[in-house]
C-alpha cells in the first residue's frame, strides 16, 4: 500500500520506504499525537520523533531494530507522556532544544540547537529551531534528496497554518518569521511535512497561504 500519512488512534501505522530510511507514522493518545519512528535500513538503528503516548505500541513498532535516540520536538505534556517508559525500556538517549529541556519528565542527554545534526546509523537529520509554539520547538529535516526533503515539524507547522501561539502577537510573529526564513525560504515545494497531529502536507500546498496566515494572525 502506498504511504498516505492517514493514521488514527488504535489503527495501523503507515510506513514509507525511502532509500536508506524507513518512516513509520502512528497516532497515539491522548490527543491523536503523531509519533514517527525513523529506521536506518543499513543498520537497524532507530530514532523516535516524540514519545507522545502508548509506550507499548511504540516499543512494538521498534521491532528488531535498536532505538538509540528520542528527539522531542517540544516539551508540551501531550508529546512526552510515553517518554519515561520508552527510555526505561531501551536506554535511548533523549534530545531536545535547551528552551524546552526543563519541561521534559526525564533528563535530556543531548541539547540540540538550530543547525545541529542528529545522527543514527547512516542517517543524518538537521535541527531547525522554530520559536513560537514553545520557546524551544524543533523541526527535523531529512534532506538526503535536496529536491524532495522530509520535514518533521512538531506542532510548529500544520496543514492550514502555523502552530498555536495562544493569540500572543509576539509569539505568532516570531514563529512566522522562523517558518518563512528557515523553512519556506530555503526548502522547495516538494518538501513533505510530517506534523505533530493530523494529516501530512507539503510546503507547496501551504506556501500560497502565507499572506493569509499573516493577515489573520494565527
Amino acid at each position: 500500500m502506498p504511504y498516505t500519512g492517514e493514521v488514527t488512534v488504535g489503527g495501523p501505522a503507515d510506513v514509507r520506504e525511502l532509500p536508506g530510511l524507513t518512516i513509520t507514522k502512528v497516532a497515539t493518545p491522548p490527543f491523536e499525537n503523531n509519533c514517527y519512528l525513523l529506521r536506518c535500513t543499513a543498520t537497524g538503528e532507530t530514532l523516535l520523533v516524540d514519545a507522545a503516548g502508548d509506550a507499548p505500541r511504540l516499543l512494538e513498532l521498534v521491532g528488531d531494530g535498536t532505538l538509540t535516540t528520542v528527539v522531542e520536538t517540544h516539551g508540551h505534556w501531550d508529546h512526552v507522556q510515553a517518554l519515561a517508559d520508552v527510555v526505561r525500556a531501551t536506554d535511548a538517549k533523549v534530545a531536545a532544544h535547551p528552551g524546552d529541556a526543563a519541561d521534559l519528565p526525564v533528563p535530556v542527554d543531548d541539547l540540540v540547537s538550530d543547525g545541529d545534526t542528529v545522527t543514527f546509523g547512516s542517517v543524518t537529520l538537521t535541527a531547525i529551531h522554530l520559536e513560537g509554539h514553545t520557546p524551544g520547538s524543533l523541526a527535523l529535516l531529512y534532506d538526503a534528496d535536496p529536491a524532495a526533503p522530509h520535514l518533521f515539524s512538531g506542532d510548529s507547522l500544520f496543514p492550514g497554518g502555523p502552530g498555536n501561539t495562544e493569540e500572543d502577537p509576539q509569539r505568532f510573529n516570531r514563529l512566522m518569521e522562523d517558518l518563512e526564513a528557515k523553512v519556506f525560504g530555503p526548502l522547495p515545494d516538494e518538501t513533505w511535512v510530517y506534523p505533530g497531529h493530523g494529516r501530512d502536507t507539503t510546503l507547496g500546498a501551504e506556501r500560497a497561504s502565507l499572506p493569509a496566515w499573516r493577515q489573520r494572525g494565527w
